[in-house]
């Protein structure tokens, strides 16, 4: 009876730690679930000590080696990437989800006036938040923009201190708007406004993947990825994506356990996770990053300072 509990305690640990490798997805209810993998990292611990405490080997073999698996996946976020040094022009990127619109216009002009992006990212645009934004002043600061807002959660933009060539929108379920940027020193980058939809009963992995799949890969020109990704380092299609050759400027800048959300709401109950991000392409040296908060939003803004090489 005691070897079938130790047992019953390692085999699920196990069973996540192969899955997160194999960046599989089984169900749709893995892939929020997935998200928690650096919670379940400290959890595996517990089996693994009660088996060896009780020296049953085979399970203490097996608990060992989903730690060991969980721990290589998970915790070289924690330390810098040490890319190589760029000494190019800057790029300052901003990514805010407004939660259905209904984020502090006030404090989210207040946090561009701090940062000072080059380009701003919005997620969850609504036509009425587009108006708060403009008369607190955002487009004095950032006049160049690109809008694909909409009701609810599925709209986006972009702000930008210059020139915005629009690009094609990317559309399953929500918007992601993109565009061609030219920064003050005439170089030319590719920025997106990420947003897939979430995956949950009401909008299935098929549309979540999607969205993060349609997103492009990094090649032919700079590009930034910024916004809510719905996903963590530890979904294997954003791993897919970084494969690419993105750099995720939390995970290169030793913040990658930096949670975004959530910070309010229906889902405040949860353990916080990092899903949102700004992917660098290869072009770009990620020199710092931050993630803050503004009121009226259950996700934290994201900042990343960037370099051309």
């Amino acid at each position: 009876m005691v070897g079938i509990m130790i047992w019953a305690l390692v085999v699920p640990f196990a069973l996540w730690a192969l899955l997160r490798l194999t960046g599989a997805d089984p169900h749709w209810l893995w892939t929020p679930l997935v998200a928690y993998t650096p919670y379940v990292l400290v959890v595996a611990l517990v089996p693994l000590v009660v088996a060896a405490f009780l020296r049953r080997r085979a399970a203490t073999a097996v608990a060992a080696a989903s730690v060991l698996a969980l721990g290589v996946a998970v915790l070289p976020r924690a330390f810098p990437g040490g890319g190589p040094a760029a000494g190019g022009e800057e790029l300052r990127v901003l990514a805010v989800n407004l939660a259905f619109g209904q984020a502090d216009a006030g404090e989210v002009v207040a946090l561009v006036r701090r940062m000072r992006p080059h380009v701003l990212t919005l997620q969850e645009l609504t036509p009425g938040a587009l108006g708060r934004l403009d008369r607190a002043g955002l487009r004095t600061l950032l006049p160049h923009t690109v809008d694909r807002s909409a009701p609810r959660a599925g709209g986006s933009g972009l702000y930008a201190a210059g020139p915005l060539r629009e690009l094609p929108v990317i559309e399953f379920g929500f918007r992601q708007a993109r565009a061609v940027f030219t920064t003050p020193g005439g170089r030319e980058v590719e920025v997106v406004s990420v947003h897939p939809c979430a995956p949950n009963p009401s909008a299935p992995v098929p549309c979540w993947a999607q969205g993060l799949d349609a997103l492009p890969r990094a090649g032919g020109m700079p590009r930034v990825l910024a916004g809510d990704f719905n996903a963590t380092l530890d979904h294997g299609r954003l791993r897919a994506l970084l494969d690419s050759g993105y750099r995720d400027a939390a995970d290169a800048t030793g913040k990658g356990f930096e949670p975004t959300w959530p910070t309010r709401g229906d889902w405040e109950f949860l353990p916080r996770v990092a899903i949102d991000h700004v992917l660098a392409s290869p072009e770009l040296a990620v020199t710092g990053f931050s993630a803050h908060d503004v009121g009226g939003s259950d996700h934290r803004p994201v900042f990343a300072s960037l370099r051309f090489r």
